[in-house]
């Protein structure tokens, strides 16, 4: 990165803005006396080809050190473009978890659900809320880890009695975390 760019870190997103460097602002600018707006259309044209060129580098190493599909990263990395009389742009990446049914192909199995090399134990592939089947799982099971399920608030233990069980909810979505994947 040149001088003049930087990165934001927030707790559930990352942020990356691309500025050019002193030394290539004054030459810009010696170019601009000379044609003002092809100067100006080749910056713009510039700094929004390496944004593109991020988000598909950064999507794809998301994905493969996470084992998530690369469509579901892409979904999660904004780039916005520089425009009209900004030399600015910026690429944001969300770093929310993100549900476990997204990363791949899930399958029921006897046992769980299995989706991009993770196994979740006791899991059942449904749709619960929305259109579109996830990976929940009771928090009274035996196999409701809080490790494979973030973001779950957890009452208290159940004792396995079944008084206590024979409600279906609540449910616990599965979900993958992205703070691995923190610049």
């Amino acid at each position: 990165m040149s001088v003049g760019s930087y990165s934001e870190h927030k707790r559930n997103s990352g942020m990356l803005t691309i500025q050019p460097s002193a030394v290539h602002i004054q030459a810009f600018q010696d170019f601009a006396r000379l044609l003002p707006q092809a100067a100006a259309a080749a910056q713009r044209r510039a700094i929004n080809k390496t944004l593109g060129r991020l988000r598909t580098y950064i999507a794809r190493a998301v994905g493969q050190q996470e084992k998530i599909a690369i469509a579901a990263v892409r979904q999660r990395l904004r780039a916005y473009p520089a425009s009209g009389g900004t030399i600015r742009g910026k690429l944001w990446f969300g770093l929310n978890a993100i549900e476990a049914s997204r990363t791949g192909r899930a399958r029921q199995t006897r046992s769980g659900v299995s989706v991009a090399g993770r196994r979740y134990r006791g899991a059942f592939l449904k749709k619960v809320y929305g259109n579109k089947p996830d990976i929940w799982i009771r928090t009274a099971s035996k196999q409701f880890s809080a490790h494979d399920y973030p973001e779950t608030q957890q009452g208290r233990r159940r004792s396995g009695f079944v008084e206590e069980n024979d409600n279906r909810f609540p449910l616990a979505k599965a979900k993958v975390s992205l703070e691995q994947a923190r610049p």
